[in-house]
């Protein structure tokens, strides 16, 4: 963690040219957060550790506490099998993990889950074990808490100037470019409802429910700004909608990103709710991480701290030697099963496992490439004012940025009694460079560099205001953010290779999907889960 001072506002100053404006720029002290950096330097840097202190045992070890792991700890636990020990890795719930200002939660990872559709019983599932879904988890359209339920004003878009409603522009865009726009809405609409010839739904979550038809794995091989092309989109407009999906979704530009996932990022949604429009998102003011945190519970709560570094198959499973970090200290432990879930990123899972390629995936043919992300809270001691033409909105982007816009934590609870105090949560996708030149960028930028990134979005949005409302910064860098879905995904046999995996060591990450989703971790999770109770 860095902790150093630095001026908020520049980019503001510059956009508004004023010399005046430089003088009123306002010190505050940010913190930059780098989950996992320490643990990688580690691995990487690795001589000589201490001999562990003591040993675990256990009957399965889950290796990891992001969505995966503790879906198959939640399964696990749900089917009558408590003995199991979760290891948290460098972060206790992964990507899903939060923070808060006082009573202000916040999100520094995933923040919205779609309404689950038919294919995803296993989600449906576990919320209702939540009490989330609250009735007919079977049905087209079961009855959801009211609570976490996005309400309106859902997003908007800052366009020329002036907000409008939705994140595709409506006006101010030539007729030609709207009529594509209805043209590939239709089009996406069909594809939603269509089956191939193997009777399945040509997109669906999780993926390994999508149809197999050749068409569609046709799609695999060309990327998404190609199939545009070759469908006549020439819509500026519309290619910046498809490509801020894109790296919303994978980290990448819709140049890089397959065809297939592309339309699967549009096509493979929109499940329903007896009490709300389909495609409705759950959400929570600390994004996924109330989520997760339930599900930890449900699972018994069966966690401790520790970091993976190396996992082999002996006589009698699994021994896994893992590390704490506590006080500048270092000091191992060892973890011994009969089965290990593997529920941490494929890169991480080829540095703590050497006999990885003795499953069928080798790291230099099959590493999916990794997106890195950042995310920064703003702790706003005052909402800052609004231009008239859209109210603020629970998501909230700025069209032609390279940014992600920002996403507002208290949004769910707005439309009661406005807080005196919000926090606006910013993302940002490195998709302009490549995953290394990204990961460098962030390890070496300064905090001032990481704050012009960060708050582009709301100094568009605001001006010069934005600075003076702002109390804090806390910025989450995520080099490995999450797995990319290039051309060519779809068929790649290390993935195909680990999900058979069947014996003492067992695989359950989004990674094994090619994209990072919660359905995907969750969909891997169980199956991981059921292998183990011997319903696999």
């Amino acid at each position: 963690m860095l902790r150093r001072s630095f001026l908020l506002g520049a980019g503001a100053a510059l956009a508004l040219g004023s010399a005046a404006a430089f003088r009123r720029w306002q010190e505050i002290t940010p913190v930059i957060h780098a989950p996992g950096r320490m643990e990688g330097h580690f691995l990487r840097d690795l001589k000589t550790l201490p001999g562990p202190s003591h040993e675990v045992k256990t009957d399965v070890a889950i290796l990891g506490s992001g969505v995966a792991g503790l879906t198959a700890a939640w399964k696990l636990n749900r089917e009558g099998h408590r003995n199991f020990l979760v290891i948290d890795g460098p972060q206790a719930y992964g990507n899903a993990a939060g923070g808060s200002y006082g009573d202000l939660a916040y999100p520094t990872g995933a923040h919205y889950l779609p309404l689950p559709t038919a294919e995803s019983m296993h989600v449906r599932e576990l919320l209702h074990d939540l009490g989330i879904l609250l009735r007919n988890p079977s049905s087209a359209h079961p009855y959801y808490d009211e609570r976490f339920l996005l309400h309106g004003p859902h997003e908007r878009v800052l366009f020329e100037g002036k907000w409008h409603e939705g994140v595709l522009p409506k006006e101010g865009l030539p007729t030609w470019e709207l009529q594509e726009h209805e043209r590939f809405a239709a089009l996406t609409a069909k594809l939603r409802q269509e089956r191939g010839a193997d009777g399945k739904r040509l997109f669906a979550l999780p993926s390994t429910a999508s149809s197999n038809d050749p068409s569609m794995q046709a799609l695999d091989r060309i990327g998404m700004k190609q199939w545009l092309q070759q469908n006549n989109f020439r819509s500026p407009a519309l290619h910046w909608y498809v490509d801020y999906g894109c790296r919303d979704d994978y980290g990448i530009s819709h140049d890089q990103t397959s065809a297939w996932a592309g339309l699967h990022y549009f096509c493979s949604r929109g499940g329903g709710a007896e009490n709300a429009e389909d495609g409705t998102l759950l959400t929570w003011p600390g994004g996924l991480s109330p989520l997760v945190a339930a599900m930890d519970k449900a699972a018994g709560s069966r966690r401790r701290p520790g970091t993976v570094i190396s996992v082999k198959e002996v006589a009698t499973g699994v021994e896994a030697l893992c590390v704490e970090f506590e006080a500048g200290q270092v000091r191992s432990f060892v973890v011994k099963a009969r089965r290990a879930i593997c529920a941490m990123p494929l890169f991480v899972a080829a540095r703590v496992m050497p006999s990885l390629r003795a499953f069928g995936f080798d790291p230099q043919s099959h590493m999916p490439s990794y997106a890195p992300w950042l995310v920064a809270n703003f702790l706003m001691r005052e909402f800052p004012q609004e231009r008239p033409e859209a109210p603020l909105s629970w998501d909230n982007v700025v069209y032609g940025s390279k940014g992600l816009g920002y996403v507002l934590s208290t949004h769910q609870d707005i439309r009661v009694t406005p807080p005196g105090k919000t926090v606006f949560t910013a993302y940002h996708a490195l998709a302009g460079q490549t995953p290394r030149e990204a990961r460098g960028w962030l390890e070496s930028a300064a905090p001032e560099a990481l704050l012009e990134l960060a708050s582009q979005d709301l100094r568009a949005a605001y001006g010069l205001q934005f600075s003076r409302c702002v109390e804090r910064a806390d910025i989450t860098l995520r080099a490995h953010a999450m797995c990319s879905p290039l051309p060519g995904f779809r068929s790649n046999a290390g993935l195909h290779a680990l999900r058979d995996a069947d014996g003492a060591i067992l695989f359950a990450h989004a990674d094994l999907s090619g994209f990072s989703v919660f359905e995907e971790a969750a969909w891997w999770g169980c199956q991981a889960a059921l292998k183990v109770l011997g319903k696999g």
